[in-house]
């Protein structure tokens, strides 16, 4: 059972990773934000080579595929806050056991035992294929 004192600990934990997302996240909107010309400092109206281009492109695509994955971290941390404001947190999901102190420690916005995220990491898996 988790005490007060875990509970702020994980609080914590998890208001930290937070903010580290959300300014992870401001990074990647202004660099996803910055124009072709604005990226490589060129004021002039002509246009660029195309490799340029290319690689402008790529980058932003990069910036995106990174901004995607970070708003769904940034997602599990605000329903892992959710949960513990709830008095939710620490229990598992879909067996109802506590998830262990050890887990949540190593990730706070865990919603599932070991055993649970086990068998949904199987059942994923052998579903793909």
């Amino acid at each position: 059972m988790l005490t007060k004192k875990d509970l702020k600990h994980f609080e914590d934990l998890l208001l930290e990773e937070r903010k580290r997302l959300l300014s992870q996240l401001g990074y990647l909107e202004k660099a996803m934000g910055q124009t072709q010309r604005d990226s490589a400092g060129d004021l002039s109206a002509y246009s660029f080579h195309m490799a340029d281009m290319g690689t402008d492109a790529m980058e932003r695509e990069k910036a995106f595929l990174f901004a995607s994955a970070e708003g769904r971290q940034l997602m599990g941390v605000d329903e892992a806050l959710r949960r513990l404001y709830r008095n939710e947190y620490g229990n598992c999901e879909s067996c109802g056991k506590e998830i262990g102190k050890q887990r949540l420690d190593a990730m706070p916005m865990a919603n599932l035992c070991v055993v649970c995220q086990e068998k949904l990491e199987k059942t994923s898996h052998s579903a793909r294929g």
